[in-house]
């Protein structure tokens, strides 16, 4: 029931985020934006995830309750924020949006890997973050429906009810349980005390999210000024994202902790690459474009939500911190990842963002690749 609540809670706050990249041509005519404006705001507001850092000590303590709780109402009043309709609320709100996405996630991990044992984490973990799945699956339909129905507001403000809701389940639910026990006593953790192979996950777990994020950013874009997508088609495509990215979540759930994490990891990134190139030979097909960019990200999916299982036993003698400290070092990597997606869409087209999204994949599989954590 605790895993369940977790799922919904960040399937929810999820869609307040992942809803926006598919549907940037949608903002960018509300708002008078570029493409390259856009990008560089979504880019500067992934920084607010470099806030994790700080909270590392809470969750070491035990306090990943009152951390999900405070960043659900966070998400809420970014949707508020939103609604004021200009390009500035517009960058604030999205600054909010991640800072409490990326607070809602790293403890969630924290509360997994305190519950559940290694062997079985990639399961869990899996599981959980079939909620960045559900985000595109359920949310992106309704999303295109809402604006259908009410214009861009819509989505915003039926997401900022749906996210004080689930701030108040999970702080009424979770106060009904008996308090856990933190799983480290010790002090917050010194950086340089982290041994080189626990960086070399962390820093591929970080590229990786650069491939992934750096080609999602301007999908709609792309599919938008490519194939000529109407909002209601990027709708469907976008659900098809969140099909084949909950294939790929369930996938690292059933299958990674018995092949290897890191040998799955592996296979994801080799599908990544798949994609990446039938995205560059697509011309203008629609259905090849779509294929690719579907392959891609299943391939992405799968790799990333395995490396979060690597991530988590990192430093396990200060997971919390390890965890919050390695949503930082991803917070940098994927920011910097979808300001420069923009300006190379426009200027070389998808060819100029893949080559930056196959160029951070292949060092994040160099980085597994030397990790080779003794319980891969």
């Amino acid at each position: 029931m605790r895993l369940a609540r977790l799922t919904a809670a960040k399937a929810v706050a999820n869609t307040a985020l992942r809803w926006v990249p598919p549907f940037l041509p949608t903002l960018e005519r509300a708002f008078g934006a570029t493409t390259g404006q856009m990008t560089t705001i979504l880019g500067v507001g992934e920084m607010a995830g470099l806030s994790t850092i700080g909270v590392g000590r809470f969750l070491d303590r035990g306090r990943e309750r009152l951390v999900m709780t405070l960043a659900l109402v966070v998400i809420s009043v970014s949707s508020l924020v939103a609604l004021v309709g200009t390009t500035f609320t517009f960058a604030v709100a999205f600054l909010l949006v991640v800072l409490g996405v990326a607070n809602l996630t790293v403890a969630g991990h924290s509360t997994i890997s305190r519950f559940v044992p290694y062997g079985g984490r990639a399961r869990a973990i899996g599981l959980y973050e079939t909620s960045w799945a559900i985000a595109l699956l359920v949310g992106a339909p309704l999303i295109a429906v809402l604006i259908q129905a009410f214009g861009w507001r819509g989505p915003y403000v039926v997401l900022a009810v749906a996210c004080a809701m689930m701030a108040a389940w999970i702080w009424v639910a979770g106060s009904r349980r008996a308090p856990v026990a933190p799983t480290a006593p010790s002090g917050p953790m010194r950086i340089r005390s982290l041994p080189w192979r626990a960086w070399a996950v962390i820093v591929g777990s970080a590229l990786l999210a650069m491939s992934g994020l750096s080609v999602f950013a301007i999908s709609g874009k792309w599919l938008d000024t490519a194939f000529g997508v109407s909002t209601g088609g990027l709708g469907l495509v976008a659900m098809g994202f969140g099909a084949f990215e909950l294939l790929a979540s369930t996938g690292s759930a059933g299958f990674a902790d018995r092949i290897g994490k890191v040998r799955s990891t592996v296979l994801g990134i080799a599908l990544l690459f798949a994609g990446q190139v039938v995205m560059v030979i697509a011309d203008d097909t629609l259905w090849i474009g779509v294929v690719a960019i579907l392959a891609f990200l299943c391939g992405f999916e799968f790799a990333f939500v395995t490396s979060l299982s690597l991530v988590t036993e990192a430093m396990p003698e200060s997971r919390g911190a390890t965890i919050a400290l390695a949503n930082g070092v991803g917070t940098v990597a994927r920011g910097s990842g979808t300001i420069a997606s923009g300006f190379l869409f426009t200027r070389w087209g998808i060819e100029g963002t893949i080559s930056l999204s196959a160029t951070a994949a292949a060092a994040a599989t160099v980085c597994f690749v030397v990790s080779r954590p003794a319980r891969a």
